[in-house]
């Protein structure tokens, strides 16, 4: 490691895709950043084009080196995290995909889903992969692109459908890691925690699994190999040939929620993040252990180092929470989300109104895919500074139905949880954060943790980095928020929002949508 190198994250979410250059201190050097378009082709249905992202991947990684003065040969490696669970089939000639990218938040799988628990399936996939049967995994999108995929995007020249191809592994199956790492390097290759979210691999085995791949029709010929979240053999190198010009090893990935964990340092069983994006996910390391859940949480894999043993944790996905300051936008109740801050401290409560943005249903602990989003307790009174705050209060109340369930379920109290995400910035959310959950919020100088995290996993497999007290060193706190608010007042406040999720629950029916 010399001075002047560096380390480079794909950090590839849902509404865009980043690439942060981060020095051997953690902090970073330069940071570029590309939207990409947001496909509603039928209500509950979320698409993404996987040749915009990539496409969206080579400007931003071009823009962020040029932007710092860096050339791609000062990158000692590159790490990729990424949006999880949204899946993408491509056929392995033309490289083009079958048909769009059927994006996490996507429902058009929830009857196959309800066919699956009617099937008693349940335990079935709940012992094997750590997961609740949802729509939100990959494996029932993959099997839906099996079966409606498009073979007109396909190589003309093959009148085989989709199926056939898959079985013969000329179509591929991936998350947007492998779509990436596909395009990067030319390898088919994931890692622990991305397969850990397919409901399609064995987390105690640590490998596909034969049954669920043979309930969901899915090839074994079309999958991934699955690899280390730190890998010191590397994924593979960018092709000198290719838009970088230069062999720079990719040599780690992390789903993001996990790839956050990893940023935040949580490398210890019991250390806890929540990451405040789109949604909200909440993980607590376990350790070598899979802590299975009996409150509705997921078990899933944190992250694994070349030759170390898999790290578990258990996590808490909260489907909405930056995506209802998004819709308050929508709604034109809000010019620009840094007005909710304002907003809400202007009222002294949410008036006893309470805000459900169950808008794709409800993840954990509630894990109902028909629940719709709600507002309850309105009066003639009602303000727009009073859904602002109910808004935010969502957040927070979503964030402590999480914290409950993961203290219930590891029997290990928290003291203190570390965040991230945008949302974070807003001091208001993080004050109400700590009231709520009667715990400190703790806030890293560095917020960009899950590009943190999967360049740390990249740069510890190159020897960047020597090993995880060099990470610990460079973690630094911003802020901490300590609970103000009485705890019987938090608590009552708490009890009436459990019962504004009952009105929100079970309210899709079909042929309302």
């Amino acid at each position: 490691m010399t001075a002047n190198t560096y380390v480079g994250a794909i950090d590839q979410g849902t509404t865009g895709t980043r690439f942060i250059i981060f020095d051997h201190r953690g902090q970073v050097v330069a940071n570029a950043y590309e939207k990409h378009e947001q496909i509603y082709p039928e209500p509950g249905w979320v698409e993404h084009d996987p040749m915009e992202i990539w496409e969206n991947t080579k400007a931003v990684t071009t823009q962020a080196l040029s932007q710092a003065g860096i050339s791609p040969d000062q990158l000692e490696a590159i790490g990729v995290t990424n949006q999880r669970e949204t899946t993408v089939l491509w056929d392995a000639d033309s490289g083009q995909p079958v048909h769009n990218a059927i994006v996490w938040q996507d429902r058009r799988t929830t009857e196959r889903v309800e066919q699956l628990e009617e099937d008693g399936m349940t335990e079935t996939i709940r012992s094997k992969t750590g997961l609740e049967p949802d729509a939100y995994f990959a494996a029932t999108k993959a099997e839906w692109l099996l079966e409606e995929g498009d073979p007109i995007k396909m190589e003309r020249a093959r009148p085989e459908d989709v199926q056939d191809r898959a079985e013969s592994g000329d179509v591929l199956f991936g998350t947007i890691d492998s779509w990436l790492i596909y395009n990067l390097t030319g390898n088919h290759i994931t890692e622990v925690t991305n397969a850990s979210r397919t409901m399609l691999y064995n987390i105690h085995d640590l490998e596909w699994d034969d049954d669920l791949l043979e309930e969901f029709g899915i090839p074994r010929e079309m999958l991934p190999e699955v690899r280390p979240s730190s890998d010191e053999d590397t994924y593979g190198t960018t092709d000198p040939d290719g838009f970088l010009e230069a062999e720079v090893p990719v040599a780690g990935a992390l789903g993001d929620q996990q790839a956050a964990l990893f940023g935040q340092t949580c490398f210890d069983a019991g250390d806890a993040k929540n990451t405040y994006g789109t949604g909200s996910f909440f993980l607590m390391n376990t350790g070598d252990e899979a802590v299975e859940s009996d409150h509705g949480l997921l078990t899933t894999i944190g992250f694994q180092r070349s030759g170390e043993p898999v790290q578990y944790a258990l996590e808490g996905s909260i489907f909405v929470t930056g995506a209802a300051i998004e819709w308050l936008e929508d709604v034109d109740l809000i010019d620009d989300p840094a007005q909710t801050a304002e907003l809400a401290r202007s009222v002294d409560s949410t008036d006893g109104v309470y805000v459900v943005p169950a808008f794709t249903g409800l993840g954990a602990p509630h894990w109902d895919q028909r629940a719709r989003g709600t507002i309850v307790g309105m009066t003639r009174g009602t303000r727009k500074e009073h859904l602002v705050r109910a808004t935010l209060e969502s957040i927070a109340y979503q964030t402590r139905d999480v914290a409950e369930a993961m203290v219930a379920d590891s029997g290990i109290e928290m003291t203190s949880l570390k965040v991230d995400g945008g949302a974070v910035k807003n001091n208001f959310l993080c004050q109400l954060q700590s009231d709520i959950i009667g715990s400190e919020i703790v806030r890293p100088i560095v917020d960009e943790t899950t590009a943190l995290g999967s360049a740390y996993a990249a740069g510890l497999a190159v020897g960047y980095w020597n090993d995880l007290e060099e990470l610990r060193d460079n973690w630094r706190v911003d802020r901490e928020f300590k609970p103000e608010m009485e705890r019987d007042l938090a608590d009552r406040r708490y009890d009436r929002w459990d019962d504004a999720v009952d009105r929100a629950r079970d309210w899709a029916r079909d042929g309302d949508e």
